[in-house]
């Protein structure tokens, strides 16, 4: 069976299907179908770059400057693997002239490295640190696609959506934080037909493994002394314990309410308190929050969630608490890095509704008054921001010149659907 993330199968020759591509994504450009062989992976990536409005012959825009760069991934969770990273893939890519890149989680450059003829070539296309490949920016190439689809995956030839990438073939995996799963950005060999067979995916999906494994030792949950919650962008709540050894555990949504709004008040609250903040329904009777409280304790343990008043009984270190922290500091960038998505998107808690509300309000406002073409295109194109009109007005008011009408266009359209 032929893997559908591969690109070409290992027995078919790179060139039998170039000619093929380009007619398809000529086709596909012009008005839109999609004709054979585009496998399905790149053609729903071709219709999500079209929906993102990104122009076939565009090109990626620089959005971290010198500047920037530096202090932004040296603080990067992923600076701890690139000595790993780099000796694992150098010598593959200077021995092949290739390129290994590994970006964040808002497709942004952080490391391109490899052979100095491959990257001169590179520079051509912006396929350089601080540029942002991803899907809505760039349209479809291995490390945006990779991101945006949580998996690895190779891109090949015409398979790209921009034009001036399609001498290019390449294959990214994702890389997740090992204890709370989230993304945290991916790595990439990027080069010329020599990476067309499933070698180059299989070896790129194994540098992503050792990576994370090492990210395991370097990083453990243990090392800021607290347990780890995360609850954003997530129904149910991960918590990762402070202890050695210690098994993470995915909280029921009513749990995860519980613990978030404990979280929130350090000092402890009440029964009645509590009910308060968990429940709309006035009429539920206190005997059901202290059954829930009582099941949380058997699987938490009475160490970790105590009573009179009931609180943590432990430093508990929240993703929406980093949020807020980078936010304070001014650090807007590292804020929208940390933010997963809305926290526990379905709840109805009343704590938790406020708190989402305030925690989106405030970045929302922030990344607005920053101006940042990129840090707003990451908000506006996430599922969340999709239908954000005061950030698509932001963006279209501070994109490139060759962008603003899309963006006009888009803004344009979600104000009459809001008014209808």
């Amino acid at each position: 069976m032929t893997d559908p993330w591969v690109a070409p199968a290992a027995d078919e020759h790179p060139g039998s299907r170039l000619a093929q591509l380009h007619r398809a994504h000529e086709v596909f450009t012009s008005d839109g179908r999609l004709e054979t062989p585009v496998r399905s992976v790149v053609g729903q990536s071709w219709r999500r770059s079209a929906q993102a409005r990104v122009s076939p012959d565009g090109s990626a825009l620089v959005e971290l400057c010198a500047d920037e760069l530096g202090p932004y991934r040296d603080a990067h969770p992923l600076a701890r693997v690139m000595p790993m990273i780099r000796e694992l893939m150098s010598a593959y890519a200077m021995d092949g002239e290739h390129l290994l890149a590994v970006c964040d989680a808002h497709g942004r450059l952080l490391w391109v490295e490899g052979h100095a003829r491959a990257r001169r070539r590179a520079e051509r296309m912006n396929f350089v640190e601080g540029a942002r490949w991803a899907e809505s920016a760039a349209g479809t190439n291995a490390p945006g696609t990779a991101l945006a689809v949580d998996r690895p995956v190779q891109v090949f030839g015409a398979e790209h959506f921009l034009r001036p990438v399609q001498q290019w073939t390449c294959a990214a995996a994702p890389l997740h934080d090992p204890h709370t799963g989230r993304v945290l950005g991916a790595v990439d060999i990027t080069g010329g037909d020599g990476l067309a067979h499933p070698h180059s995916l299989a070896f790129v999906q194994a540098v992503a493994r050792a990576a994370e494994s090492q990210l395991a030792l370097v990083a453990p949950p243990s090392a800021g002394g607290s347990a780890q919650l995360s609850a954003l962008g997530r129904d149910e709540a991960l918590l990762v314990p402070d202890v050695p050894g210690g098994r993470r555990v995915r909280l029921s949504r009513r749990h995860s309410e519980i613990l978030v709004t404990l979280a929130l008040h350090p000092e402890g609250l009440g029964g009645d308190e509590l009910l308060i903040e968990l429940y709309e329904d006035e009429s539920v009777p206190p005997v059901t929050l202290r059954a829930e409280l009582a099941r949380l304790r058997r699987l938490l343990g009475p160490e970790l969630v105590r009573s009179r008043p009931y609180r943590l009984g432990r430093p508990v270190d929240a993703d929406f608490d980093a949020v807020a922290r980078r936010l304070e500091s001014g650090s807007v960038a590292a804020a929208l890095g940390a933010y997963a998505g809305p926290l526990l998107p379905r709840s109805q808690a009343p704590a938790v509704v406020r708190l989402r509300r305030r925690i989106a309000g405030q970045l929302r406002a922030a990344l607005i008054a920053r101006g940042d073409p990129g840090l707003l295109s990451d908000w506006a194109y996430s599922p969340w921001g999709a239908e954000d009109l005061p950030v698509w007005r932001a963006l279209a008011a501070a994109a490139p010149p060759e962008r603003r009408a899309a963006l006009l266009a888009r803004a344009g359209a979600l104000d009459a659907e809001q008014r209808a």
